[in-house]
């Protein structure tokens, strides 16, 4: 019975229904579901593959997610107005020590993606764009700064002397090694709302209430964004129909894992809203995989108005359900979801939380042993539940609104933002880049 409820709860979603093949729900829907069409995007594709994302207009389709804040209004509004009003500032997990054959560099990029802005250095220094290293991919209708590093011979002085338009060098250091994928220990967001629905000051206090809430543990979803499932939203059902074997992966390596993992996150998406819509959310069940956080005194200090976020620990098993909530409470300790995939923890055997995740893969005609096929590509993972909204502020700015806080990497600040404005957010379809890049 249980597995035929969550059953139940992620057909809401609809996004695979089609693909499934299975009858529209014509049940009374979740209140707390509410439906996000994403915005249209300009007709800029550069560095996105064409097989991945077609046409710009407003896709047909919507994402049912729930609001952890349905009670409390939203302050409505546009968000990225112009890339001013979106700073992403990366926090690196370490920082450059001053000796090594490899030199770091602090850009700002403004207006590029990560792989253009590499493309462009790695073309004035006459070096291959793959031997420069990388911690995360951030956006493009942005001013971000993030640590890159150059391969030898390049020296400090030749990368201190690039001149690139869109793009600033703001540190020069030397390192021992190259700079690799989710070496990142947070994201810092300062983020302009304008047009809302509210006055000023009370879409003020609007977003410091929910922005509040938020930052209470457990923590916000770590939902994946609407950007993981690219630009017509499809991304899911072409890796459900790898891996069922209906249709050939793609030669090109990354954007078959592009795909795949689509379909795994689209999968976690629905777990997570069984969770909320089952009233688990901040409830730890038998068997439920759970994470080790930073010790929640560190929040008390001076790390916490840094906008220090929880840093991982190991992986652990609940036996004693009760005992871990209170540790959940308390953020010590956090619930992680299904990224299926044949080396994935999973839950005890029998256990509630096993029967739930068995349940979201029934519902897709799918079985863990389904990821036997794509292995090389999705060998599967656990993932954060919930994500620490750090040092959260909101403050007036003129006839706009900013909201600033600070994410670990591979959550998506468009998910704060949707449950602040509660209307469309604007997001970006990642690209096969971003696949290997972006989850920490």
């Amino acid at each position: 019975m249980a597995g035929a409820c969550v059953e139940d709860r992620v057909r809401q979603r609809g996004r695979l229904d089609a693909a499934l093949g299975s009858a529209a729900v014509t049940g009374r829907r979740d209140p707390r579901l509410a439906a996000v069409r994403p915005a249209a995007r300009d007709q800029e594709s550069e560095a996105q593959d064409p097989r991945t994302h077609g046409s710009d207009a407003t896709p047909l389709w919507a994402v049912n997610l729930p609001y952890l804040t349905a009670a409390l209004p939203g302050i409505g509004g546009v968000l990225r107005t112009s890339v001013d009003d979106f700073v992403v500032d990366e926090e690196p997990a370490y920082l450059p020590i001053g000796t090594g054959d490899h030199v770091f560099v602090r850009i700002e990029k403004r207006g590029l993606t990560t792989p253009m802005t590499i493309d462009r250095i790695a073309r004035a220094l006459s070096v291959r764009a793959r031997d420069i290293g990388v911690a995360g991919m951030k956006d493009r209708h942005a001013v971000t700064r993030q640590w890159l590093s150059l391969p030898p011979p390049v020296t400090p002085e030749a990368a201190q002397a690039l001149a690139l338009e869109d793009i600033r060098i703001l540190e020069v250091a030397r390192h021992p090694h190259k700079l690799r994928t989710g070496h990142v220990r947070a994201n810092r967001f300062v983020l302009r709302v304008r047009g809302m629905t509210a006055s000023v000051d009370e879409a003020v206090e609007r977003a410091r209430a929910i922005l509040g809430a938020l930052a209470t543990a457990p923590g916000a979803p770590n939902w994946y964004g609407e950007q993981r499932f690219g630009r017509e939203g499809d991304n899911a059902e072409k890796g459900l129909a790898i891996v069922r074997g209906q249709m050939r992966p793609p030669r090109d390596h990354k954007l078959a894992r592009l795909l795949v993992s689509a379909l795994q996150s689209e999968l976690f998406n629905r777990w997570l809203v069984a969770r909320l819509a089952d009233g688990l959310y901040a409830k730890v069940l038998a068997g439920d995989v759970m994470h080790k956080l930073r010790d929640p005194a560190a929040a008390q200090g001076s790390a916490a108005a840094e906008g220090v976020v929880r840093s991982g620990g190991g992986m652990f098993v609940s036996d004693a359900p009760d005992v871990d909530e209170a540790r959940l409470l308390a953020g010590e300790v956090g619930i992680t979801g299904p990224m299926f995939g044949e080396r994935m923890r999973r839950p005890t055997d029998g256990s509630p939380a096993a029967a739930r995740e068995a349940a979201i893969l029934d519902a897709a005609g799918l079985s863990i042993e389904s990821f036997q096929a794509v292995r090389s590509i999705a060998e599967g993972t656990r993932r954060d539940a919930t994500v620490e909204v750090g040092s959260p502020s909101v403050r007036a700015d003129g006839d706009a609104v900013e909201v600033a806080f600070s994410l670990p990497g591979g959550a998506y600040a468009t998910t704060i933002m949707r449950e602040i404005m509660k209307a469309d957010v604007p997001r970006e379809p990642e690209t096969a880049e971003h696949t290997n890049a972006v989850e920490t």
